[in-house]
């Protein structure tokens, strides 16, 4: 098939406030709660860390162990009750750490990577679901996440926690979904759209080798319309049950890392 640029182609306690919080002002993701998110911020490194609350009443377990060695001067012991009192999430395990905000990755330089592996959010608004895409995404090896410039969840801790530590090394850019999918065609990437209707199956994609964008829609409409004409390939999750669909964060895992085991097998 011709590459897309030859075919001249166009639960928890997130305060009210949480849900697009940072929109129209960069990514967010200054405050990271959780063990294993606060962990990966500091093994990450990307980010300055401006201090690490961890209770005193827990004690004997290896991942704070390692939080109290990495965090330095940032540490800060405090009690259960102050951990409480500054944590935007019902179950912060213990630590709470504040850091610069994430930085906006370059979109061009996403799409022109040898081997990329983008994943674009087309609305998805539910901050567990945004933290749950970008750690499936993470661990399949995709090496970008795109999310829309407007009407969608920003990093909130709740998204950092629901993500354990996934967007300390994910780069994230921002951009109209549309616009990111015509410049990915440029660029000469493939466009996958997962919907429900897509006329080829996600289990028979004979691109999965290829430079490509996996787009998914909003949790209640799906993919807009818009969106879904500027698609190389519209892809479906065959159902075997009643049930007629998966959530959008389900069906990320799945799809992740289906492309992740068909490049595997493709390439070997």
């Amino acid at each position: 098939m011709a590459r897309p640029s030859d075919r001249g182609r166009e639960a928890e306690r997130g305060r009210p406030s949480d849900r697009g919080r940072h929109e129209g002002d960069g990514l967010g993701g200054e405050q990271v709660e959780g063990r294993r998110a606060v962990l990966e911020l500091l093994r990450a490194g990307r980010r300055q860390v401006r201090s690490v609350s961890v209770s005193s009443s827990v004690r004997d377990d290896p991942v704070l162990d390692e939080i109290r060695k990495r965090a330095g001067s940032a540490l800060q012991v405090v009690g259960a009750d102050r951990i409480d009192a500054i944590a935007r999430t019902d179950a912060p395990q213990g630590v709470v750490a504040t850091a610069a905000p994430l930085r906006v990755a370059d979109l061009d330089q996403l799409l022109a990577a040898p081997g990329a592996f983008i994943v674009a959010l087309d609305g998805v608004s539910d901050p567990r679901n945004l933290g749950a895409v970008a750690r499936a995404a993470e661990t399949a090896g995709a090496t970008g996440l795109i999310l829309p410039k407007h009407r969608s969840a920003r990093v909130t801790p709740v998204v950092a926690k629901a993500a354990a530590g996934a967007i300390e090394h994910l780069p994230i850019a921002l951009s109209g979904i549309p616009t990111a999918l015509e410049r990915a065609g440029r660029a000469g990437c493939w466009t996958i759209g997962l919907d429900g209707d897509g006329d080829r199956s996600l289990f028979d994609l004979d691109l999965a080798d290829q430079r490509l964008v996996l787009v998914l829609g909003s949790e209640g409409s799906g993919l807009a319309r818009l969106t879904r004409a500027r698609c190389d390939v519209i892809a479906s999750i065959p159902m075997r049950g009643a049930i007629e669909s998966l959530n959008v964060a389900a069906a990320a895992a799945l799809a992740c890392h289906e492309i992740a085991r068909r490049r595997a097998a493709l390439r070997s």
